[in-house]
């Protein structure tokens, strides 16, 4: 037996006994597994794990049925924040909005309701969620993820799966992993460090595989491609995280049937055209005959794929796919063909606005312009208050920037069944109180907007800045966004209408953060998002940092363009986002976990209690997730009080401190919550801290390592508003 088959044979081993150790719901799903794997031919084997093709049946990939076992066939559908290409869908708020939220509620309630669309409308496994770390502010389909901190990531994943997989769809983790960007992403090598890998943006795989995450999809990226690279897929994937589901890859990015043996379980989308570029299929099997993938591995390739199938209940009851996406056209008024037109909205239209409102960060409100108060008068401006006048579908998923921005572009979007637009809601708001609104929606014509807001009590600009995947070109940005200003001369509006009205109000629909320099400081502005009337108290904070300079950032996206693979060399290591901005002593504008309310509130009375087992930290397949290494080994406990006269969500976070001997950055969220308060009340707030909380990744012994010394423990409202400190000897 050679090493491949060596290898091959052990991690086909190796799931049943993780399964068994960590997990009695995979233990119970490969159990059926394997029953039915034994009545399988080669060729069932290999239809498992092989996509039918492009446009070769309803779903955005597809798995064929086996009639004599009762295996229907999976619909593997995009996207990450809705049902992609159907009608009768809802559009939900973008990962993005759910990580400012800072709420885990909310997240969990968005992907249950998320769930029970792709149920209904018979897809076995939503295409998400995305949780790339938002490494660089400019990055292209960041507005899909979590933010740029790998906890809070973790976090949205986690709840995000969670809820997925309660209406029993199959969730996907992707994109495993450094696929930070969308310039030449399938020509680039991510070359990280060990610790960093860890620290940062394995975490929330992490995670997700502790949400029993059914499969984890790989990226584009070359140097080694990442659907063939043994060490992140064998190594990391399933051997140090032991995940149980299947590995998928992303569309078009397997390389070779012998990704097979380095941790490919299943190819998408299978071949173009029939016979053409499918690495899978019949070319696995005669891989298979000859010996150069051994079966023991096509068995556990089949046994993943089946075991994920039973993991979530599908076998009994699950729904037939009703709608047919093969028509990627996706343009308004398109009659999409095959479809039954079920619409599952539901009553999600009202989480939706929840979400929407809590992910409302207000960063600005001089003088308490807001909430509103019954003015008299409004001017409206600026193209992002308004409709696309094409409609809100009619770009091809949604590679434009017209009218109201809700989300970006790419195969992460969904179909919008309805869209408000701020003008129409101002509006309609607006006339209970017999407010006057006037309305400017050109970003160019600067006479007419200053025209519009001159004599009026309230000028409320709308700005915006967009991004998504690519293969898109949207004024001129290739995916990533060319740089970190306001599109359609967003800075040149506010100044234009702030110099004509002392009470202007600047909304900020965008995929990141925007450079806000411009106009910041204007004597007339205020700076802040969406919440206008005082309906909702904001509550959301950034999950991601407001530089001064764009340069301020420490990662920039690599725009070479190259026939050859170029090196990405992630150097600024675990200093990520407000990491670096804490080590380098960086003022920000407005810094990570930042917002302000309505109201005010108190921190006291921090108490930190709990002591970490004297055993050694595991090791081995498995390690990182042993339950050891993340019960919990400290509780910390704060009160808060709201002190103000209106009620509302505070969002406290808990920050550590390593000691010197760890060579960690300043402060690291390891704990938050979303805390609702009426005036006067107090509540008591947990964080529960595990060893892994407090360790880092030790290179030498590969373990999780607590560093010796003092962590300082930090409870605040933002990672430079530290209200509370305590600490920890380690």
């Amino acid at each position: 037996m050679n090493i491949i088959q060596v290898i091959a044979a052990f991690l086909g081993f190796l799931p049943l006994v993780l399964a068994q150790i960590h997990s009695p719901e995979w233990a119970a799903a490969y159990k059926k597994a394997r029953v039915t794997l034994a009545q399988l031919s080669l060729n069932d084997k290999a239809v498992l794990v092989t996509g039918e093709g492009f446009f070769s049946l309803n779903c955005t990939g597809n798995i064929a049925p086996i009639q004599h076992i009762g295996f229907p066939g999976l619909c593997l559908q995009d996207s990450a924040l809705g049902v992609r290409n159907v009608d009768g869908n809802s559009a939900f708020p973008a990962g993005i909005n759910a990580a400012a939220s800072f709420n885990r509620t909310l997240m969990y309630q968005r992907g249950v309701a998320m769930g029970t669309e792709f149920r209904s409308r018979g897809c076995n496994i939503q295409l998400g969620p995305f949780m790339n770390i938002m490494r660089e502010p400019a990055s292209g389909r960041a507005w899909e993820g979590s933010g740029a901190d790998p906890y809070l990531s973790g976090e949205g994943s986690y709840y995000t799966i969670s809820g997925i997989q309660s209406q029993g769809v199959q969730a996907v983790a992707k994109h495993f992993i450094n696929n930070e960007q969308e310039h030449s992403r399938s020509l680039s090598s991510s070359d990280v460090d060990d610790r960093t890998q860890h620290e940062v943006y394995l975490h929330p795989f992490l995670r997700s595989i502790q949400a029993n995450v059914a499969a984890v999809m790989c990226s584009y990226i070359n140097g080694t491609y990442a659907c063939q690279n043994n060490n992140t897929l064998n190594g990391l994937l399933k051997g140090e995280l032991g995940f149980q589901g299947y590995v998928m890859s992303d569309w078009l990015a397997t390389h070779s049937t012998d990704s097979a043996n380095h941790g490919l379980d299943m190819t998408m989308p299978g071949p173009i055209i029939i016979g053409i570029l499918n690495y899978f299929g019949d070319r696995l099997k005669l891989a298979v005959d000859i010996g150069h993938v051994p079966e023991s591995r096509l068995d556990d390739m089949a046994t993943r794929v089946l075991a994920a199938w039973y993991l979530l209940g599908q076998d009994s009851g699950f729904p037939r796919a009703n709608f047919d996406s093969a028509d990627m056209g996706n343009h308004a008024n398109q009659i999409i063909l095959n479809d039954q037109h079920v619409n599952v909205q539901a009553d999600h239209a009202s989480l939706i606005r929840t979400i929407g409102a809590a992910s409302t960060v207000l960063l600005k409100n001089v003088r308490q312009t807001l909430p509103l108060q019954a003015p008299k008068s409004i001017a409206i401006i600026g193209s992002g208050a308004g409709p696309n006048p094409d409609g809100p579908n009619s770009c091809k998923d949604r590679a434009c920037n017209k009218g109201v921005l809700a989300m970006g572009w790419g195969s992460g979007t969904a179909n919008f069944p309805y869209l408000v637009t701020p003008l129409d809601a101002i509006t309609n708001r607006s006339k209970s109180d017999n407010t006057v609104i006037s309305s400017s929606l050109s970003d160019s014509d600067l006479r007419t907007a200053a025209k519009t807001a001159t004599g009026k009590d309230v000028a409320i600009v709308f700005i915006t800045a967009d991004s998504g995947e690519d293969g898109y070109v949207v004024e001129g940005n290739l995916g990533d966004r060319n740089d970190l200003q306001a599109w359609h001369g967003g800075d040149k509006l506010v100044q234009t209408v702030a110099s004509v009205n002392n009470n202007t109000i600047v909304v900020v629909n965008s995929v990141g953060p925007i450079i806000v320099e411009a106009w910041i400081d204007h004597p007339n502005g205020n700076s802040l998002t969406d919440v206008l009337y005082g309906a909702y108290n904001p509550s959301g904070r950034l999950p991601y940092t407001i530089a001064k300079d764009m340069q301020d950032y420490p990662a920039q996206i690599n725009e070479k363009f190259t026939i050859i693979t170029i090196q990405i060399p992630y150097s600024e290591g675990l200093y990520v986002d407000y990491r670096h901005f804490d080590a380098a002593n960086i003022t920000p504008r407005y810094e990570f976990g930042f917002g302000l309310s309505y109201t005010t509130f108190h921190y006291s009375e921090l108490c930190i209690s709990g002591f970490v087992p004297n055993s050694p930290p595991p090791s081995g397949p498995g390690s990182s997730l042993d339950p050891l290494l993340h019960q919990t080994a400290y509780t910390v406990n704060v009160i808060i009080k709201n002190t103000g006269i209106v009620a509302g969500h505070e969002c406290p976070q808990l920050y550590l401190s390593p000691p010197p001997s760890a060579e960690s950055p300043p402060y690291l969220l390891k704990g938050f919550d979303s805390v609702f308060l009426l005036p006067g009340q107090s509540k008591s707030v947990t964080f529960n801290l595990s060893r892994y909380d407090l360790s880092i990744w030790d290179v030498i012994t590969q373990r999780w390592q607590l560093p010796s010394g003092t962590t300082k423990v930090t409870v605040g409202a933002s990672s430079r508003d530290h209200r509370l400190t305590g600490t920890i000897d380690l």
